[in-house]
C-alpha cells in the first residue's frame, strides 16, 4: 500500500470512529459548536484574510477567470456571513432522530421509521472557501463526519478555516475527526479516497463538469452530484416585460459566477421586438454580453452569432446565449434538450403557461416569476446547503440537513415471535 493508500485510509477510518461517536451527540451540543465556530471566525477575520490573500496571489499562476477570482476571494463582508451562517443552521430541526413514520401492527409491534445521519461523508470540492465552513456545519449538525477536500487554488484559505472549526470541536467535546481536511493537494489523493467504499458512505463534489464525471466514474461509494448548471428564463408572451427586465438582470448579472446563475435566455416571438432592445440595455450596463440567434441579432446590434456550443455551455462568466423561440412548446423543447435539470424559470402571466412549464420541465428547481439565483439552500428556507444536486436520488435541489440523513426502521416488541 502506497503511503497516499495509507493516509486515506487513516483518515477515512478516523471518519468512521468520529461519526459513531457525532451519531449520538445531541443537539444542544453540536449547536454549541456551530456557535464557537462563528464567534471564532469573527476572531480570526485577520488570520482568515492573511490565508486568502495567499490564495489569491497564487491565482494568476493557476489561469483562474475573473469569476473564478471572485468565488476564492474572503472579503470582510463574506467572512461574516459564513459566521452568520452558523448561527442560522443552529435554529434549524435537527433532523436526526425525527420520526418520519410510526405505527403500531396488529400483534404489538411498535415501528418507528427515523431519521439518521448518513456516516461519512467525502466532499470534494473547487474555488470557493467558504464551501468548507457550510460542509462543516451541514455535515456535523446532521450528525455526519466529513473528509473535506478543496482544490489548490483555495489550499491556505481552507486550512486556515479547518483549523477553525476543528479548535471549536475540541473545546465542545466533540470528536476533531468529525471534520478532516485533506492536507495533499496530490490529485492521485482523491482516487485513493474514491476507492474505501467500505470506509466512506457517500461522496459529495461539488465543481466542475470534469471533476464530476472523474467522481462518478471512480467512486465505489454512491455520489450525490450535479455536473453543469445551464440555467434558462423563458419570457413568455403574456409576461410583465418589466418584471421580466429585472428578472433576467439578477439571475445573469447579480453573480454570473454561480451554478444557479442564467445562461440561456429564451424570449417569445411575439414580445421580442419590445423586449429584447430593452433588456439588451440593462445587461449592456451590466457589461454582459450577448451571443444570440439570428433574429435576436436583428434586435440587439451588439450580439455576436451563437453557435450551437453555445447552448448547452454553462459560462460562468459575464456571457449569455440569446434565443427567440415561437412558443411555448419550443422553449420547452429547448431547454430538455440543452438544459442540465438545474434551474429553469419562466415569466408568465398566464397560468395555464406556468402550470405546463413546471410539469414538463424535468429540473431540481422549476421557478415561475423569480429569478433562477433563488435555487439555493438559504433562500428556500434550508440554511446553508451542502450542494444543488441535479440527481433523482438520494437527493434533488438544495441538500439541507434532512438531505444528509438516511433513515432506519426501529421496532419495538413485547416478546413477539413470527408464525
Amino acid at each position: 500500500m502506497s503511503d497516499l493508500a495509507k493516509y486515506a485510509h487513516k483518515t477515512a477510518s478516523n471518519a468512521r470512529v468520529a461519526a459513531r461517536r457525532l451519531a449520538g451527540a445531541n443537539s444542544a451540543l453540536k449547536n454549541e459548536w456551530l456557535r464557537k465556530s462563528a464567534a471564532a471566525i469573527r476572531r480570526n477575520t485577520r488570520q482568515l484574510a492573511a490565508a486568502n490573500r495567499a490564495d489569491l496571489d497564487a491565482a494568476p499562476g493557476y489561469g483562474l477567470s475573473t469569476a473564478a477570482i471572485d468565488r476564492l476571494r474572503l472579503t470582510d463582508q463574506r467572512l461574516e456571513a459564513l459566521a452568520a451562517s452558523l448561527e442560522e443552521i443552529v435554529t434549524l430541526f435537527d433532523p436526526v432522530g425525527e420520526v418520519i413514520e410510526g405505527y403500531v401492527r396488529p400483534n404489538g409491534l411498535r415501528v418507528t421509521k427515523t431519521r439518521v445521519p448518513l456516516g461519512v461523508v467525502f466532499f470534494i470540492y473547487e474555488s470557493r472557501p467558504n464551501v468548507t465552513v457550510d460542509a462543516a456545519a451541514i455535515c456535523v449538525k446532521s450528525g455526519n463526519a466529513v473528509v473535506l477536500r478543496g482544490g489548490k487554488e483555495a489550499f491556505h484559505s481552507n486550512a486556515a478555516l479547518h483549523a477553525v472549526l476543528v479548535e471549536s470541536l475540541v473545546e465542545c467535546g466533540l470528536p476533531a475527526d468529525a471534520v478532516q481536511f485533506v492536507s495533499t493537494t496530490d490529485r492521485n489523493a482523491v482516487g485513493e479516497f474514491l476507492a474505501l467504499g467500505d470506509l466512506i458512505d457517500v461522496t459529495i463534489p461539488r465543481g466542475g463538469k470534469g471533476l464530476i464525471e472523474r467522481v462518478a466514474a471512480e467512486a465505489k461509494m454512491p455520489v450525490i452530484k450535479h455536473l453543469d448548471g445551464v440555467c434558462h428564463v423563458f419570457v413568455d408572451e403574456t409576461a410583465d416585460l418589466d418584471m421580466a427586465r429585472r428578472i433576467v438582470l439578477n439571475s445573469k448579472a447579480q453573480r454570473p459566477g454561480v451554478c444557479n446563475a442564467l445562461e440561456t435566455l429564451l424570449v417569445h416571438a411575439r414580445i421580442a421586438d419590445r423586449f429584447l432592445p430593452a433588456v439588451a440595455s440593462d445587461l449592456g450596463a451590466a457589461k454582459v454580453e450577448i451571443r444570440g440567434c439570428s433574429r435576436t441579432r436583428e434586435l440587439i446590434r451588439a450580439a455576436v452569432p451563437a453557435t450551437e456550443d453555445d447552448w448547452p455551455t454553462e459560462y460562468l462568466d459575464l456571457i449569455l446565449s440569446v434565443k427567440v423561440v415561437e412558443h411555448l412548446d419550443e422553449a420547452i423543447r429547448h431547454i430538455e434538450t440543452y438544459g442540465s435539470h438545474h434551474t429553469d424559470a419562466i415569466v408568465t402571466s398566464d397560468v395555464r403557461s406556468a402550470a405546463r412549464f413546471t410539469s414538463e420541465v424535468d429540473s431540481a428547481a422549476v421557478i415561475v416569476n423569480a429569478s433562477t439565483r433563488f435555487n439555493d439552500g438559504g433562500e428556500l428556507g434550508l440554511g446553508a446547503e451542502i450542494g444543488i444536486s441535479t440527481d433523482k436520488f438520494h437527493a434533488r435541489g438544495p441538500c439541507g440537513l434532512r438531505e444528509m440523513t438516511s433513515y432506519k426502521w426501529i421496532v419495538h416488541g413485547d416478546g413477539q415471535t413470527r408464525v
